[in-house]
């Protein structure tokens, strides 16, 4: 029978131990963990855990209500990947990744592997622990380093969708000859490869790269050549 959460004032009351397990490659941090998980009255330690595989073997034999997962153990990524090997087999365990990591990408890649917190191993006891009951309640905050990550993303995601369209309709008032010479120039063709590939003087090479620029309104084919990489317009106009 599934334990029932109770919300009472700022306290979660549960009616039975929640069962959680630890997975860390650092001896010194699990040990940290077991002495704040033993303090609890309300917490169980079912097992602990020294790497990804560990964990998700330990998770299918003692099916915890929690799992508290470093990101870096045998790999630099196998905390993740053992969240998404849990979270795919045993949906209902809730999973907190508890790191040293406050990178963009790994944070968005933790939380697209079915983790429900993320919290920093500085933390102290009384977040670790709080994390661990509103995670049991399904209750797990978006932390203001979570927020402000997201935030930056989407301001990220608008600057580039905004960039995108801009370029883009730069690129359609381009003439094809321009097209191809612009091509070229972002496989890192040298204007003289340019001209003997497509037949014509470098002159020619030379006013249509004039051309390009004015257009893009920027002063060197370099910084052309990055934003329409960066932005991988001709991949995307080989779909079309």
């Amino acid at each position: 029978m599934q334990d029932i959460s109770i919300l009472k004032g700022d306290v979660i009351m549960t009616s039975g131990p929640i069962k959680i397990i630890i997975s860390d490659d650092m001896e010194a941090h699990r040990r940290r963990l077991e002495r704040i998980l033993g303090a609890q009255d309300d917490m169980l330690l079912t097992a602990s855990a020294k790497s990804g595989y560990e964990a998700v073997m330990a998770a299918a034999l003692h099916q915890p209500d929690i799992v508290l997962l470093d990101i870096e153990m045998e790999s630099r990524h196998a905390g993740i990947e053992a969240a998404k090997q849990i979270h795919e087999k045993l949906p209902e365990v809730k999973m907190i990744m508890l790191t040293v990591h406050k990178d963009d990408s790994i944070v968005f890649a933790a939380f697209q592997s079915g983790i429900v917190d993320y919290v920093l191993k500085t933390a102290g006891p009384a977040e670790i622990v709080e994390a661990i009951r509103l995670a049991h309640a399904n209750m797990s905050p978006i932390r203001p380093i979570i927020a402000e990550k997201i935030r930056t993303e989407f301001m990220r995601i608008k600057k580039t969708e905004s960039s995108l369209l801009h370029t883009l309709q730069i690129v359609s008032e381009l003439t094809p000859s321009e097209l191809q010479v612009l091509k070229l120039l972002c496989e890192n063709k040298t204007r003289k490869e340019i001209a003997r590939e497509r037949s014509v003087e470098q002159d020619t090479i030379k006013k249509q790269i004039t051309s390009i620029l004015k257009k893009f309104g920027l002063p060197s084919t370099s910084e052309v050549v990055h934003m329409i990489n960066d932005l991988h317009i001709f991949e995307m106009l080989k779909k079309i």
